[in-house]
């Protein structure tokens, strides 16, 4: 049976708690896994003056894959992010940010499938910056073509493995004609060596109408950096919110796996938080070990769990603690395994 060593990141905030519930559902799916612990987040700025410990990007380097909870963002440390000092660290470019409805989560919306393909290393959200004086401030809009190129390469590479059938390019070129522009017209290139896959384009602020409107219609969305940041936020939305958001940063050797929500300090310890999202997240990290089977299963034992309702978290519903929805998934994982 092959083994896989993987780097945990627990995180802060509700982080560890999660993070507990989700081993104990990923070992009922019978994949062995080598967990190799590590410190990040702001509850370990005092032992090693920084929230991103040398020791955290040396591991993701050497299991090449990392699972992380949730990490609170130190105030006023000039850090700007442990998410983006990763990510930016391990060159991981695609964040990958599925949107699926649930049965039993509440949502306006129903039969939502959609997949967030995100680049994850230029644009304005890589934060080059700075004032002009002391009444103005300017932020540089970085687009390349290599970065536009993987990054559209990945989306239709996903579109084909998954049996996708439409990919779907994300700018505003008709403002930003030579940042935009470019992306849309090297996403265009990339399509043409894709004739399986439909490609089509739209603006992000008509974008965002359609998917509310007729989410139905749209299947892989490939977007830069900023817009992706939004989209994957607002398509959450249509299927009950960053609680029920997995995501992944990929790279071309190395992948970290996290959910999309925040660390909710205020209810760390209560065993009170909803381990959906990151549990999701493990799936997807199964799923990129080659364990498919595995993945499958996992997944579908989430869905089960919430749909039946009985052993759900308070924002879903029920009455049950982190750690036994945990352990229900993970008795509806054996029954599929």
């Amino acid at each position: 049976m092959t083994s896989y060593r993987v780097t945990c990141i627990p995180g802060d905030g509700i982080g560890p708690e999660i993070m507990a519930a989700t081993k104990v559902a990923v070992a009922a799916t019978g994949v062995t896994i080598d967990w190799i612990d590590v410190e990040a987040g702001a509850e370990v700025m005092d032992k090693y003056g920084t929230p991103l410990p040398q020791a955290v990007i040396d591991s993701v380097r050497d299991t090449k894959v990392a699972i992380k909870g949730p990490i609170t963002t130190p105030v006023g440390s000039g850090f700007r992010s442990v998410n983006v000092g990763l990510r930016k660290e391990l060159d991981l470019y695609a964040n990958l940010r599925p949107a699926v409805s649930i049965p039993g989560v509440v949502s306006k919306y129903e039969g939502v499938d959609l997949v967030i393909v995100r680049e994850n290393t230029e644009d304005l959200y890589a934060g080059v910056e700075h004032m002009v004086g002391k009444d103005a401030a300017e932020s540089i809009k970085i687009i390349t073509r290599k970065g536009t190129e993987r990054i559209a390469r990945f989306a239709f590479e996903y579109a084909r493995r998954e049996k996708r059938k439409k990919v779907t390019a994300v700018h505003k070129a008709n403002i930003m004609k030579c940042t935009d522009g470019l992306f849309l017209e090297v996403s265009r290139e990339v399509a043409g060596d894709y004739p399986d896959i439909e490609f089509e384009d739209r603006i992000v602020d008509n974008m965002c109408m359609q998917l509310v409107q007729k989410p139905e219609l749209y299947d892989v969305l490939l977007c830069p950096n900023l817009y992706g940041d939004i989209v994957s936020d607002l398509c959450a939305g249509l299927v009950g919110g960053l609680g029920v958001a997995p995501g992944a940063n990929i790279g071309l050797e190395m992948a970290v796996f996290e959910p999309v929500h925040g660390s909710a300090p205020k209810y760390a310890g209560l065993d009170k938080a909803d381990p959906t999202a990151l549990t999701l997240s493990a799936s997807l990290m199964l799923a990129h070990l080659g364990e498919a089977a595995a993945a499958h299963a996992l997944f579908e034992a989430v869905r089960a769990v919430i749909g039946e309702g009985k052993r759900v978290t308070y924002d879903l519903g029920g009455t049950s603690g982190t750690k036994d929805m945990g352990e229900a998934i993970a008795e509806a994982v054996a029954k599929r395994i």
